[in-house]
């Protein structure tokens, strides 16, 4: 393991010598991860993007991408772009990357079954702000908004994130 390197622990998610207490899936922890069962899934997986709402912040890094009123995440099984940015109009099922919430407004992705997905092993877990405190995910780890943007403004592409079963 090296500093920049993302490890989930049970006190939290390490990063750069500190602790971040955060929230995961509402599934907890598997290594059998499939479309729709709220877990986070064990590995090794490896940031692969971030963006970030600029109406609503500064761009935390220079590899940072806006996230655009058309930007959707397809989460449609059946669909070719599964597990896929696409953007709007889309007809398969998605989430939407520009909520009214906060909970998106900074996400770093990790290539959890990307770029070639197989079909309900789940779509991609980002990184991103939690709801409130400890609130569980739909498997994906979320973080008070100033510890996620402090390791935002930290990590490199292609950091590794480590969660441990």
């Amino acid at each position: 393991m090296t500093p920049d390197d993302l490890v989930l622990t049970p006190l939290g998610l390490r990063f750069r010598g500190r602790r971040y207490p955060c929230s995961i899936g509402k599934g907890g922890l598997s290594a059998c991860k499939h479309e729709g069962d709220g877990a986070t899934p064990v590995g090794v997986h490896r940031i692969v993007g971030l963006m970030y709402r600029p109406d609503r912040m500064a761009r935390p890094t220079s590899w940072a991408v806006p996230i655009t009123p058309r930007d959707l995440w397809s989460d449609d099984s059946n669909c070719e772009v599964y597990n896929q940015l696409v953007s709007k109009p889309y007809s398969g099922s998605h989430e939407s990357l520009r909520r009214a919430d906060p909970l998106y407004d900074l996400i770093l992705i990790t290539d959890w079954n990307w770029p070639y997905a197989v079909p309900n092993r789940g779509s991609c877990i980002f990184l991103h702000q939690w709801r409130r405190p400890h609130y569980p995910t739909e498997g994906c780890i979320a973080f008070r908004r100033d510890h996620l943007r402090r390791i935002a403004r930290g990590i490199s592409y292609g950091s590794r994130l480590i969660i441990r079963g």
